[in-house]
């Protein structure tokens, strides 16, 4: 009944959408005929070109969504070889729900399990199925829970809830088209913004009901602990895949590197985390329910299970990874299919994991030893520069500029933090010590020998001219010569860097830009255009290309080398920049200038308060 439901909510909408367009093309026609009769033809079209043009963004939505498949994502295809018994376990359910087994299964890099069908006629005809599995889920669940997974989203099938796939696509595609190509400003596009809102809450309606109707299959088919412990089990995977990501992974893919075997990776992390996952599970909070979801929550989901009658679904606590002949190797295949490596290097674990902790210690000390460089004059600044520093007793002098709040004399110890980072480095570039990968917590600073190493006191010695000596006493003895530690990256780049806001035609030195600004710096684009298309113009620009590549291909301008701000005024802003090599650089807004977001301005004033502190 959902399936039937939604097939006629998403026709109907769809079409109601272009009947909506048709009504305001007639009243635009209407309103033409009026204006010709009443005004000159020059003001008729100054006022109806806008809403013309409104209704060619119908045109042109309803076209891409006609001609746009609703491709299948990558991932590796399954055969009966790779995973019998996964095929097994999939023909074996479907037949229990009463429906076909899908035509393929299709691994994937999601924590997550979705079907999909190329229907034809509007859904009325089905057509080749596919079953996505995500790797994840098949290292982080037991057998019979992953069960569970599959007889949900076989359910669909049996409930024909992915017939109508294909129509839901291509209204939600025509719809956002349309959306994006309309002015803000412009009066038809509240309609249509209203209308699509309306669509989406239906089709999502009808959506969490067919969640419901598919879980009845996992309660039937699993049993009830298996079902509510799999639903419970996928929030804390999710939140354990992005953790490995972004602690383990995207260092050193920043650092231009990868690991040889990512998903291998993350089946070790849920080893030898289990009893953080464990507590994840019971712990994860449920979101409050949105209106725009297109799942129910969790807990919304496992008291309607319990109204479910249980089938005699046999507990089997296996890892679910024995479905595949062999996980390890499907994982490093999917890599191969899913993965664009660029020109990246591929390095086992071990390797990686050092690697990219060393770019990273290398990056925080390629900071100060430019602003040492700064500071001295000295055109090859490292470890040495600031050394010397410490022995003419200037190192206060020059740490001020990293504590703001501190006297010299303070700032000289507080910057004991910033030389462990400096010694750690050189221990690093001396092939003496490196980072030991970790599942189970941070990685290990370790020495020859694979004890840890722990430069805190050195580096404690290392800032006071009393106790200098004593300090390259102690590095010498393990092997750490300074000289090693020199600077790397002469001037700082957007690497890794995020965006945070932007502004459009913004005269830079009398020479307008368009200005996007990072966490890192600022990315001069020059002689961007017409001030009224600013916001699209950089919303199409940071869409396009990440905000690394944007930094490199125009100029940047890196908040280190900003010695002061002088603000004139905050709205329209106007100021200027004083940068270390005297220099000033004259920014200031226009008053037609748009912004990416509303606290884009807002959020480059804060950056030039940061600076001034």
């Amino acid at each position: 009944m959902a399936a039937t439901y939604r097939a006629l909510a998403s026709v109907v909408m769809l079409i109601g959408f272009y009947v909506v367009a048709l009504l305001q093309l007639a009243a635009v026609v209407a309103l033409g005929i009026w204006l010709a009769d009443h005004t000159s033809g020059l003001l008729a079209g100054k006022l109806l070109l806008p809403l013309v043009i409104a209704l060619g963004a119908v045109a042109v939505g309803l076209w891409r969504a006609i001609r746009t498949k609703n491709e299948p994502p990558p991932g590796l295809v399954l055969d009966d070889r790779a995973a019998p018994a996964l095929w097994a376990t999939v023909r074996e359910l479907a037949t229990a729900v009463g429906t076909r087994a899908p035509d393929e299964i299709r691994l994937v890099p999601e924590v997550n399990a979705a079907v999909g069908e190329q229907s034809r006629l509007l859904g009325l005809v089905g057509g080749r199925r596919i079953l996505y599995v995500g790797l994840p889920l098949l290292y982080g669940m037991r057998v019979d829970q992953f069960r569970s997974v599959l007889a949900h989203e076989l359910g669909h099938y049996s409930g024909q809830h992915t017939r109508l796939g294909g129509v839901a696509y291509r209204g939600r595609l025509a719809i956002e088209e349309t959306i994006s190509r309309i002015s803000p400003r412009n009066p038809i596009g509240l309609v249509f913004k209203g209308y699509s809102k309306l669509y989406l809450m239906v089709d999502n309606a009808a959506s969490r009901r067919q969640e419901l109707e598919a879980d009845r299959s996992s309660v039937r088919l699993a049993g009830h602990e298996a079902a509510t412990s799999a639903l419970r089990a996928l929030p804390a995977l999710d939140a354990a895949w992005s953790f490995y990501l972004s602690r383990y992974v995207e260092s050193g893919w920043a650092a231009d590197l990868a690991p040889d075997d990512l998903f291998g990776g993350f089946g070790q992390l849920l080893e030898a985390r289990r009893e953080e996952i464990d507590r994840l599970r019971e712990e994860t909070p449920d979101p409050e329910p949105s209106r725009w979801d297109t799942h129910p929550p969790i807990g919304v989901r496992i008291a309607a299970m319990t109204d479910v009658p249980a089938g005699a679904g046999t507990p089997d606590d296996r890892p679910a990874a024995v479905l595949l002949t062999d996980i390890g190797a499907a994982g490093r295949r999917l890599q191969e299919v899913v993965v664009d490596h660029g020109s990246r290097q591929a390095l086992p674990w071990a390797e990686f994991t050092h690697a990219a902790i060393a770019a990273q210690v290398q990056r925080r000390a390629d900071g100060i030893y430019r602003a040492a460089g700064r500071f001295t004059g000295v055109a090859e600044p490292g470890l040495p520069t600031v050394l010397d520093l410490v022995r003419v007793g200037r190192l206060g002098e020059f740490a001020e500029q990293f504590f703001g709040d501190a006297t010299r004399k303070e700032a000289a110890a507080r910057f004991a933090g910033p030389m462990q980072t400096l010694l750690d480095n050189a221990a690093a570039r001396s092939g003496r010590a490196r980072w030991q990968l970790s599942w189970s917590g941070p990685a290990q600073f370790v020495g020859p020998d694979g004890e840890p190493w722990d430069l805190a006191e050195i580096a404690k010695l290392a800032v006071s001219p009393q106790t200098l000596d004593e300090a390259l006493a102690r590095l010498a003895e393990r092997g750490v010569d300074p000289t090693t530690a020199t600077v790397v990256q002469r001037r700082a780049t957007a690497g890794n860097a995020g965006l945070i806001g932007a502004l459009a035609n913004i005269k830079v030195d009398g020479r307008e830009h368009d200005v996007l600004v990072l966490d890192r710096g600022l990315v001069l684009v020059p002689d961007p255009g017409k001030a009224s298309q600013g916001e699209k113009r950089l919303r199409e620009l940071v869409a396009g290309a990440p905000v690394s590549e944007l930094a490199a291909r125009h100029p940047f301008l890196p908040y280190e080398e900003i010695t002061s701000v002088e603000v004139r005024r905050p709205v329209p802003l106007k100021a200027e920049l004083t940068l270390h090599d005297g220099r000033v650089v004259a920014v200031q807004e226009l008053y037609s200038s748009e912004l990416l977001e509303k606290k884009s301005r807002d959020t480059l004033l804060e950056v030039f308060a940061r600076i001034n502190d």
